[in-house]
């Protein structure tokens, strides 16, 4: 999404967030974290043949109630502590691409430079794509249908940038959930700082 963008007489900057700043991928990076550490625990648990569940003495009257929980080490002990630890590096993974936005970044309209430039922040490196800007031709605006899972069909529109020698670049996403006006002003802001025509696009 178009979340902030930098405004100066020659210079615009959109920053855009990548989908790993979505609130599932935090989710499960915190699930995967707090599940592998228990699995470890259950592990370290049966390796010092301790008990990990005392219950207590007021239950021991109800049936089928043990008063506590032993987990052998071989092999359920091991396999979870393997699990475990599968998990750490896992949750570590999913915190990392969150941590550095992964699939995020930003789209550069430089008039002093004469130059755009997309950068989108990868693990571990960087995608960058510069764009001379006497090589742009216009902005365009297309419609596309989607069909979800219930089978509904719905309109979105999407904002291109349409260069000589790169063809078609996106410059909105679907995930951005932007209204039709929010790609008007969009659209409207670059083809005056880059003093070209919006146009519609027929997929």
């Amino acid at each position: 999404m178009k979340d902030s963008v930098l405004r100066f007489k020659e210079l615009r900057v959109f920053y855009i967030a990548g989908p790993s700043r979505n609130l599932s991928y935090s989710f499960w990076a915190f699930f995967g974290l707090f599940g592998s550490l228990g699995c470890l625990s259950l592990s370290f648990f049966s390796y010092v043949d301790k008990d990990f569940i005392v219950f207590s003495e007021e239950l021991y009257y109800f049936p089928f109630i043990p008063e506590s929980l032993y987990l052998p080490f071989f092999p359920q002990g091991l396999v979870l502590g393997l699990y475990g630890i599968a998990g750490v590096f896992l949750s570590l993974y999913l915190w990392s691409i969150i941590f550095w936005d992964v699939g995020g970044g930003y789209d550069m309209f430089d008039k002093k430079e004469k130059k755009v430039e997309f950068v989108r922040w990868g693990f571990p490196n960087d995608i960058t794509l510069e764009i001379p800007m006497e090589e742009i031709l216009y902005l365009r605006i297309a419609t596309h249908t989607k069909t979800d899972f219930f089978n509904r069909t719905f309109k979105y529109e999407i904002l291109y940038l349409e260069t000589e020698n790169n063809g078609l670049i996106p410059l909105t996403r679907l995930e951005d959930d932007l209204l039709p006006i929010d790609i008007a002003f969009i659209a409207y802001e670059l083809s005056w700082f880059l003093r070209v025509p919006v146009l519609p696009l027929y997929l």
